[in-house]
């Protein structure tokens, strides 16, 4: 097998380099995996809880690692201390819910019948993870798939290919069998043909809408679960009665965090004209104020892409949208580290519009278009047009008013005054391009498990 090499956008050089399974080897670990289930399914809820909760302890405990092993495989600022934060919560809220959602729902029980439904374990659960928020987005799926009661087998993304190594380590170390949860490291058609040869009984992949829909293609006609993360293209809106500074710093932050590397990332704003000069002006500013540099420098909030050829896919969008008129309001000499490879300065486009591809196509870098509307159809309509469905964000003062708009939006989470955010006790999911399924909340718990009837009845005499 060929070996696959991880290139640090931090330098360019070969961080780490691993070789894949053979095709044998994988569906040997895909059988260990399914051979290990029904011993952890018999395992206590509260122990497999407080094991997985250990797991996630030995990973904060390896924090300094972790961190620093991150700048260098996708390129995140030492500063911002990793994604614990969020790594924590999940694990915190899925681990409190997990009894009574899994709890069987008693329908009758007396001295004729005992009628209940049950929640059992799928078997096997696939998590294809991406390299952007590399702990974050498989925590999401791992913690409730190994709660509920399944063994796990993890394939991260090249770019972050420690990342699966470190949860292996962490959550071994903390007494879940070896077999309980692997990580392996596989090429694409190695993947595929596990996915078609029924390995697994779910699968989880976040990544690219082309990456989704190979992994439809190779699961046709097998009947294995799918969850699919896909693309975004997420919109702000700012109405006439935003609070204009906070809307300024939180959409600001939400397109250009983690380099615009984000899957809730906003990649696209819209401003009522009476707010839009002023927003443009502020907004501007804010973006001036970022430093762009190595992510071990602790004054740089803005590291490098993940991969070069990630920021060359941006700088053609931004290219394209100037030659058909959009007004780029950054100069890239505020950012000597541009580099025209994985460095890359963030850009504020105007003057652009819906014909242009980074208004409609997913950027995932530290780019942003903003348009002027003049009433909530014109945003709701712009909104809409996208072949994605992840998060909106709606700056208004009124509950009412956020709700009416978010319902006539077609995306996965409405959010109102704030962006580019996961909440736990809420559902993850999308539409459109943007995939099908959901991680996250007591639904979380629904991807991993399947319904199981029991109709008892005692004979009478």
């Amino acid at each position: 097998m060929k070996p696959i090499q991880l290139i640090s956008p931090v330098d360019g050089s070969v961080y780490a380099t691993r070789t894949p399974l053979t095709l044998e080897a994988a569906q040997a670990a895909a059988a260990r995996a399914r051979a290990a289930q029904k011993g952890w399914a018999a395992t206590p809820l509260a122990e497999r809880i407080a094991l997985v909760k250990a797991g996630v302890a030995n990973l904060n405990a390896n924090a300094p690692k972790i961190v620093e092993e991150l700048a260098w495989q996708m390129g995140r600022p030492t500063r911002y201390g990793g994604e614990f934060g969020g790594v924590n919560a999940r694990t915190d809220y899925m681990s409190e819910i997990a009894a009574t959602t899994l709890a069987p729902q008693t329908i009758e029980d007396s001295d004729k019948f005992r009628r209940y439904l049950a929640r059992e374990a799928v078997g096997v659960v696939f998590i294809v993870a991406p390299w952007n928020y590399p702990y974050l987005t498989t925590i999401n799926t791992l913690i409730p798939a190994l709660i509920a009661g399944n063994t796990v087998v993890l394939k991260h993304a090249s770019q972050t290919m420690l990342v699966g190594e470190r949860l292996a380590e962490a959550f071994h170390a903390a007494g879940i069998p070896a077999d309980v949860f692997q990580n392996v490291v596989l090429d694409h058609a190695t993947t595929e043909q596990l996915i078609a040869g029924r390995a697994f009984n779910f699968v989880n992949f976040t990544g690219s809408v082309g990456g989704g829909q190979a992994i439809e293609r190779a699961a046709a006609g097998t009947f294995t679960g799918l969850g699919l993360e896909l693309g975004g293209k997420d919109p702000g809106y700012v109405r006439a009665d935003a609070d204009l500074d906070a809307a300024v710093d939180t959409l600001m932050d939400g397109a250009m965090f983690n380099a615009g590397q984000c899957c809730c990332g906003i990649e696209r704003i819209y401003v009522h004209e009476s707010l839009y000069d002023a927003f443009v002006e502020k907004a501007v500013a804010w973006v001036k104020t970022l430093k762009l540099g190595n992510p071990f420098d602790t004054t740089s909030t803005l590291g490098p892409m993940a991969n070069k050829r990630f920021a060359a896919v941006v700088r053609s969008q931004i290219a394209d949208a100037i030659k058909a008129g959009a007004k780029p309001l950054i100069d890239p000499a505020l950012f000597p580290a541009d580099d025209g490879g994985a460095y890359l300065a963030p850009q504020i486009l105007v003057n652009v519009d819906h014909s242009m591809r980074v208004m409609m196509e997913e950027s995932f870098g530290p780019v942003v278009g903003i348009m002027k509307v003049t009433d909530d159809a014109e945003a709701i309509a712009l909104m809409n047009d996208s072949p994605y469905g992840l998060t909106a964000s709606i700056w208004t003062t009124d509950y009412d008013t956020a709700a009416e708009i978010g319902a006539q939006i077609e995306t996965g989470t409405i959010f109102m005054n704030r962006a580019d955010y996961l909440d736990p006790a809420l559902c993850w999911t999308g539409c459109k391009d943007t995939g099908r399924g959901g991680s996250l909340s007591y639904l979380g718990f629904l991807s991993v498990t399947r319904p199981k009837s029991y109709h008892l009845k005692k004979v009478q005499k």
